[in-house]
């Protein structure tokens, strides 16, 4: 016998007051429901589900790669879709920005979620481009798929003249570019002008440090009230956008640079204009004239209808293929299942290209095969150097020893704020290795026991991080009046030191 369970495909522009809305639908009163789940994109959208909850008196768990704050009688959970649990039977599920099922990448998480959450109703909520697969999938599961269309709430206004002139930035504006160094040069370039601060946020920044840029852009009694953004701030964060102004309309994609997407130009433009905000219409141009033919058309444009979901397989899958095939050498069992998977047409197996690189170097070292999984599904950035040295010496030490022990980086005598931006870069991959440990200390805790040092080691290096961000610019120091957290921090820093910590036991891969 099967049953039927209502599934929800609820699709709408940015701005259309999707996520919460729907999840206020069984928030709103906790008693009515056993157990509820909402899966985002994004840990910061994640949090903010859970605070926003938490704040009207319904107990909400937070539950990330690198987070878990669980609230005694708490039914509901806010959660990362990476950490969807797929073995709890929920009344009501929410997966928000469906979309991405078919980002390269991390679509699969999304597709684990549409699959595999046990929920008697699922609120799926993202783009009208996925409607059509989201319904073919569900179908074929023999689900019931109602489809419900939102409008924006607040009118996007595209503009017909460019910005011409730094001297026309206005309080709310946001200036969009695609590169770290792009995004520093136009901030310096604003603030020399005299008339705004600006605040950054970028995809590199830690998660608590865009949060905190992003709180002081929305704050009326900040002087920081001009932001300056990469593509990060397409999701994630509730930002009062007056303007958005694409400094330029070409990204570099790892090989060349290319124009954006249209989907990309719209879900950035669309965050201009936020329903019950000061700026509750949203404006939209570009830096330069050249590039405001390619906007209007982008934004007049359907985006282009999702075609396939990501899928990969599962731990218990690749280990009857390792079995089959008589290794324990993860790369070579992932490079040919990978080879010979064969998929319907709705779907397509994730792009595993950093994966294989991490196989290949934990294939050096004496593991088995769930501990070599786990840590080439690990937040690894392979192509920081930095946090490849991490991850190197983190599988060496668990591989020779069985526990990895964390030495505090910054302590009295090693903290200073960064001066230059190479600096600033290198205390950003430090940060990703002491997530990296955070994420392997809730996987392998006996094994990774030092999670507080490195929570706390992370809470440090954000806040030197901030405090440079603070520095940086040309604004007088008269006019600096935010953020003083770090400043208790200011010691002696060399960061050679960060370099020589994760050398110590091995200079880099094989």
């Amino acid at each position: 016998m099967s049953i039927a369970l209502k599934k929800f495909i609820i699709q709408g522009t940015r701005n259309c007051g999707l996520s919460f809305g729907v999840y206020g639908m069984y928030g709103k009163d906790s008693t009515v429901l056993y157990r509820g789940v909402y899966c985002g994109p994004l840990r910061l959208l994640a949090r903010e589900i859970a605070q926003r909850l938490n704040k009207v008196n319904i107990p909400c768990n937070l539950i990330t790669g690198q987070e878990r704050d669980e609230i005694e009688g708490a039914k509901h959970s806010s959660v990362t879709v990476e950490m969807a649990d797929v073995t709890t039977d929920y009344q009501c599920a929410v997966i928000d920005e469906i979309q991405m099922v078919g980002c390269k990448s991390r679509g699969y998480s999304f597709t684990r979620a549409l699959l595999g959450l046990c929920s008697d109703e699922l609120h799926v909520c993202g783009d009208p481009a996925a409607v059509p697969l989201i319904q073919r999938i569900l179908e074929a599961t023999g689900d019931v798929v109602t489809v419900q269309y939102y409008e924006r709430l607040s009118p996007l206004v595209p503009l017909k003249s460019p910005l011409g002139s730094f001297s026309n930035i206005k309080a709310g504006d946001c200036l969009v570019t695609f590169s770290r160094r792009g995004i520093y040069t136009l901030k310096k370039r604003i603030e020399r002008e005299g008339k705004h601060l600006c605040s950054v946020v970028y995809g590199s920044l830690p998660p608590e440090t865009r949060t905190k840029q992003a709180t002081m852009f929305n704050d009326d009694t900040s002087d920081l009230n001009v932001l300056v953004a990469s593509d990060a701030i397409g999701m994630g964060l509730n930002l009062n956008i007056s303007r958005i102004i694409f400094s330029t309309m070409m990204k570099f994609d790892g090989f060349c640079n290319r124009e954006l997407t249209v989907a990309k130009i719209k879900q950035i433009a669309g965050r201009a204009g936020r329903y019950g905000s000061k700026f509750p219409v949203g404006e939209v141009t570009c830096l330069n004239a050249e590039d405001l033919p390619l906007l209007h058309s982008s934004l007049k444009s359907a985006s282009p209808i999702i075609e396939r979901a990501g899928l990969f397989p599962t731990f218990d899958l690749l280990s009857l293929y390792s079995r089959l095939h008589g290794t324990d050498f993860f790369h070579p069992v992932l490079e040919r299942f990978l080879e010979k998977a064969k998929l319907s047409p709705d779907y397509f197996i994730a792009d595993c290209e950093d994966m294989l690189k991490v196989a290949a170097i934990v294939d050096d070292f004496p593991l088995g095969l769930y501990d070599k999984y786990l840590f080439c599904i690990s937040p690894v950035d392979i192509r920081d150097d930095i946090s490849v040295q991490g991850l190197v010496q983190f599988a060496e030490n668990y591989a020779r020893k069985g526990i990895v022990r964390l030495k505090e980086i910054f302590t009295p005598g090693t903290l200073q704020v960064p001066k230059t931006d190479n600096q600033l870069k290198e205390l950003e991959s430090v940060h990703k290795v002491l997530e990296l440990y955070v994420w392997l200390s809730f996987r392998m805790d006996d094994s990774f026991p030092d999670h507080e040092v490195a929570a706390s080691q992370k809470s440090i290096c954000s806040m030197l991080i901030e405090e440079y961000l603070e520095r940086s610019g040309w604004q007088p120091q008269g006019r600096r009046k935010f953020l003083r957290g770090a400043q208790k921090l200011l010691q002696e820093y060399d960061e050679s030191q960060l370099r020589k910590y994760f050398q110590e036991v091995n200079p880099g891969p094989k």
